[in-house]
């Protein structure tokens, strides 16, 4: 009879155990798809992959394209105060530390 009871009362404490277990990993997934930092992780990324216009885009727009980091960002819009706005998108290639390389990784997400 005392092992039964024993073997009852393990058993028990497993399923306890386990129940605690899920209720905390499914409040945990639950925080987690409500947290606004991992919303903000979605947003930027649904921003990298829209279209990027160079004579309007933001500074947080032209970072999301890969390898335009805060100093390109910065040179591209240097660039069209001085000069004036971009006529065609290989005309990038006229930013200081911007070459064909980073042109063609981006071409499909830029536009005039």
């Amino acid at each position: 009879m005392k092992n039964k009871s024993k073997y009852l009362n393990k058993t028990l404490s497993a399923l306890t155990l386990g129940v605690i277990l899920l209720v905390n990993c499914s409040y945990a997934l639950a925080k987690e798809a409500n947290d606004p930092q991992s919303a903000k992780g979605q947003t930027t990324q649904l921003l990298k992959q829209h279209v990027v216009n160079l004579n309007k885009s933001t500074f947080e727009q032209l970072v999301t394209l890969k390898g335009i980091g805060h100093t390109k960002a910065q040179a591209i819009i240097v660039y069209r105060q001085q000069v004036g706005a971009f006529k065609s998108i290989d005309e990038l290639t006229k930013v200081s530390g911007i070459g064909d390389t980073i042109v063609s990784q981006n071409k499909m997400r830029l536009s005039i």
